[in-house]
């Protein structure tokens, strides 16, 4: 996949996050992606739904696998506007992704250079993981989003 592809696909991905933000969730957002189409997108929305799976790629993978009728999602890119969780990339090992690309470093819960190298232990499937610069604006969402929650206590 080339460079203007990652960063069509992070777009897309960014707008879920904008979604996310406008409904007062952590505003991250993901899409799913085959054969150079999306098959699925989502965000983050475990506030309004109480749901404890409720992140962003964890929900578009769901899809994903509902969308293709297999939990194996070998042939997937997911992209995700931050660093995934130890669910997320657990899930995204479990299920086969191949490819997870990443706008933003999670410092206190990433595991694909934040915290630990989940992707790099030796589990029985192993998912490319890269950090794709967007210029930014997903780290700024994130900032924003905790600048107005810190103001509203």
């Amino acid at each position: 996949m080339d460079e203007k592809q990652k960063e069509f696909f992070m777009n897309e991905a960014y707008k879920e996050a904008l979604k996310a933000y406008k409904k007062d969730e952590v505003p991250v957002g993901a899409v799913v992606v085959l054969d150079g189409m999306i098959i699925a997108r989502a965000h983050n929305n475990r506030e309004k739904k109480q749901l404890i799976e409720g992140h962003a790629e964890f929900l578009a993978m769901k899809k994903a696998a509902k969308k293709i009728g297999s939990w194996r999602l070998e042939d997937t890119s997911v992209f995700v506007t931050m660093e995934p969780c130890p669910m997320c990339g657990g899930a995204m090992i479990q299920s086969r992704v191949k490819n997870c690309y990443f706008a933003t470093y999670d410092l206190k819960n990433g595991v694909s250079n934040s915290i630990i190298e989940m992707f790099e232990l030796p589990f029985n499937h192993k998912v490319n993981c890269e950090y794709v610069d967007d210029g930014g604006k997903s780290s700024q969402l994130l900032k924003e989003f905790f600048k107005k929650l810190r103001r509203k206590k």
